[in-house]
C-alpha cells in the first residue's frame, strides 16, 4: 500500500519541531511555602524522580514531525518512570485526530502516529463503505495502565505499562448507532464486515493486534500495540 505522506522523513521540519518541543517543558515546581507566622518542623524529604525531557532522539523528533504534518493536535509529555517497571517514554497526549476518541491517555509517539493513521485511513472509509455514514466517535478502554498482561497478579508487564498499547471497544455512527466489539463481532453482517476490515487494516499498522478470536480476555475489544512484528490474531 502507498506510504502516507506523513510517514516520509522531513529532516528540516524535524529540526524545527525539535526546537518547538524544547519549549514545551518547564521546570517542575517543587517548593512548598509554609505559614511565615508559625514555625514548623522540617519534614523529612521524600526522594522524587523528576520528569526528564522527551523527544531527544532523532527518531522521536521525526515522529513528532509526522504527527504535525498529519494535522494531528497533541501535547508532548515528559518522560516518566512510574515505578514497578512502568514508564512513559517519548509519549504524547492526543488532543485531536479528526475523530473524537474517548479515554486516550499517554501513548508512545509511534503508537499515537499509527492510531491516528488508522482512524483516518481505515475507520472513516470503512464506515462509509459498510454503513454509508461517518463515524463520529471512537470508544476505547484506555492506553497507559501499570499492570501485567491480562491484569494478572504475576507474569510480564503489559505493553499498557509502557504507554505502548490502546484498547478499542467500539464506534458511534452519525445516526447514533453504536458498533461495539462485544455485540458487533458476531452481530449483523455489516457490523461483522466493518470490524473485520478494521482489524485487517490494523494488522498492517501495529506490531501486535489482538481481537475477540484471540482469547476470552479480548472478547470486547481490539488490543493494538507497537511491540512484536506483525502478530495479528
Amino acid at each position: 500500500m502507498p506510504i502516507p505522506t506523513f510517514l516520509k522523513p522531513r529532516t528540516l521540519v524535524a529540526a524545527a519541531a525539535a526546537f518547538a518541543l524544547s519549549a514545551c517543558f518547564g521546570s517542575p515546581e517543587v517548593m512548598k511555602r509554609g505559614d511565615p507566622q508559625r514555625p514548623v518542623a522540617a519534614a523529612p524529604k521524600r526522594p522524587q524522580a523528576a520528569p526528564l525531557p522527551s523527544f531527544t532522539s532523532p527518531e522521536a523528533k521525526q515522529c513528532a514531525v509526522d504527527l504535525q504534518q498529519a494535522g494531528v493536535r497533541f501535547t508532548p509529555l515528559p518522560n516518566q518512570d512510574h515505578g514497578g517497571g512502568c514508564s512513559s517514554i517519548d509519549s504524547v497526549k492526543l488532543l485531536d485526530i479528526g475523530t473524537p476518541t474517548t479515554n486516550l491517555g499517554a501513548m508512545t509517539c509511534p503508537l499515537a502516529r499509527s492510531f491516528a493513521g488508522w482512524a483516518q485511513y481505515a475507520v472513516k472509509p470503512a464506515a462509509r463503505k459498510y454503513f454509508g455514514q461517518e463515524v463520529v466517535k471512537i470508544e476505547t478502554f484506555g492506553t497507559y495502565s501499570c499492570r501485567n498482561i491480562y491484569g494478572g497478579r504475576s507474569g510480564r508487564l503489559s505493553q499498557h505499562a509502557y504507554s505502548n498499547a490502546v484498547d478499542v471497544s467500539g464506534f458511534v455512527l452519525a445516526d447514533g448507532r453504536r458498533i461495539t466489539l462485544k455485540e458487533g463481532w458476531g452481530g449483523s453482517k455489516d457490523a461483522q464486515e466493518f470490524l473485520r476490515a478494521l482489524q485487517k487494516s490494523a494488522c498492517r499498522r501495529f506490531g501486535t493486534v489482538l481481537g475477540p478470536e484471540y482469547n476470552a480476555a479480548h472478547h470486547d475489544h481490539f488490543h493494538f500495540d507497537m511491540s512484536g512484528n506483525g502478530f495479528c490474531r
